[in-house]
């Protein structure tokens, strides 16, 4: 894991997300530690098919997986790209590791390997078929379409203007998602059109019931992980501590604004995971 010196924990700056973190230190065996990819664990990078985790985020995540009850990393990506890009298969260790993908739509298991799946929603074809259309209707150039089989997103991050170019097809994308029963979602200069009804904090909240997570600790970066921070505070209300990480981005102001803890980015969220295996009670 690096060459890295364990350093003391950084103390959150809310009575609820302290609460969440010495749960976390005293009880890890009842602990979900969940984590967005992409600007958590993976630094965020102009093409996304060349995003990879961060270089210490699997021995980081091998050496805290074992104390915890479960470590789920929940994307929009599919699973399968997740794990790749991850490099979460076959690692000793991981067997308590989950890959909730497109959302919670789809879960690979480590202790299996397997992906269980259901079908994509009709209308994803639809807009596969008529989104360059749109997109070249809108007059934004420079685009990139990710074709994600249960989702599409539209990437403004390669064009002239990025931030112009998104807002210029917010209205279009968002009359194309909704003539096909879809909804769309707005990231890091991204826009995802993608089946309603499953999200970050939907996919959080079922996997914590599952196991009985008796507290829980959610980091991620982008606005997607925004239902799943409503998550945490919900089930803060049930009576489970949780803790909400950050991964610092100047983008994205309102995680920031809510977290407990900010870090710096997938490199800080890499540091927390190492310095929670250390610090966590056997």
């Amino acid at each position: 894991m690096g060459t890295h010196i364990t350093e003391p924990l950084p103390t959150p700056r809310t009575a609820a997300g302290r609460d969440g973190l010495a749960a976390l230190l005293s009880r890890p065996h009842t602990a979900l530690v969940g984590l967005d990819f992409d600007g958590t664990l993976a630094p965020i990078v102009a093409d996304p098919e060349q995003a990879r985790a961060h270089p210490d985020a699997v021995p980081a995540l091998a050496a805290l997986a074992p104390r915890v009850a479960a470590v789920a990393v929940i994307t929009g990506r599919p699973a399968e790209i997740a794990v790749r890009y991850g490099g979460f298969a076959g690692v000793p260790g991981l067997d308590h590791l989950v890959v909730l993908g497109h959302y919670g739509a789809e879960r690979w298991d480590a202790a299996t390997g397997e992906i269980t799946a259901p079908p994509p929603h009709p209308g994803i074809a639809a807009v596969r078929a008529e989104l360059p259309a749109v997109i070249d209707g809108a007059g934004a150039r420079g685009t990139w379409i990710e074709d994600k089989g249960h989702a599409v997103a539209v990437h403004t991050r390669r064009a002239d203007d990025p931030q112009a170019t998104f807002e210029s097809l917010r209205a279009p994308l968002t009359d194309l998602a909704t003539r096909n029963g879809l909804i769309v979602e707005p990231g890091r200069l991204v826009l995802e059109l993608r089946p309603p009804g499953m999200d970050k904090g939907v996919a959080l909240s079922e996997y914590a019931r599952e196991i009985g997570a008796g507290a829980v600790l959610y980091a991620g970066d982008d606005l997607g992980d925004i239902p799943a921070f409503a998550a945490v505070e919900k089930l803060r209300t049930e009576g489970v501590p949780g803790l909400l990480v950050c991964s610092g981005s100047t983008e994205v102001t309102e995680l920031a604004d809510r977290a407990d803890l900010v870090v710096d980015g997938p490199e800080g969220v890499v540091r927390l995971l190492e310095n929670l295996a250390h610090h966590s009670a056997p």
